[in-house]
């Protein structure tokens, strides 16, 4: 009887951590991906991009490293700084992850900057993107396009 009573409880302990682990926003790779979502295209004309995402890393802290996707032929991390009272976009080389928090990727702030554009970004579609971490290694994501102001909500 308590042989049974155990194969049961691990049954169900391993259908739980299964179901998480399939979740929206659960990665094998202890990068949990969050709220991730791209802006349409403005114009039927535009070059680039911008997604955003909300990063959290189980087990430590990492760097977000690179980006890529197929949507366009360059993509890469960038902030939004205020220099001279204008606000200016910068390539940044790799974004900290902390080990006990998020890192949320938001209009105004950090951001992956697509270039390049295949095609526009048209509100409904979804990309892909792939990042790369220094620890975890490469994640991928399916992004949704929301609209041209889009926040993530």
């Amino acid at each position: 009887m308590r042989k049974s009573l155990i194969e049961v409880a691990a049954a169900i302990v391993l259908t739980l951590a299964a179901t998480i682990a399939l979740a929206s926003g659960a990665g094998a790779s202890g990068v949990m991906i969050m709220k991730a979502y791209a802006r349409a295209s403005a114009t039927a004309t535009s070059e680039t991009g911008a997604a955003y995402v909300n990063l959290m890393v189980h087990g430590g802290g990492d760097r977000l490293i690179a980006v890529s996707t197929p949507a366009a032929k360059m993509a890469g991390l960038h902030k939004t700084v205020l220099a001279d009272g204008v606000m200016k976009m910068e390539h940044v080389d790799a974004i900290d992850v902390p080990a006990s928090g998020m890192l949320e990727m938001k209009p105004g702030g950090y951001h992956i900057m697509m270039m390049g554009l295949t095609q526009p970004l048209k509100q409904g579609d979804e990309i892909e993107l792939t990042l790369t971490f220094e620890r975890a290694g490469e994640v991928k994501v399916k992004v949704k396009v929301g609209g041209v102001a889009a926040n993530g909500n």
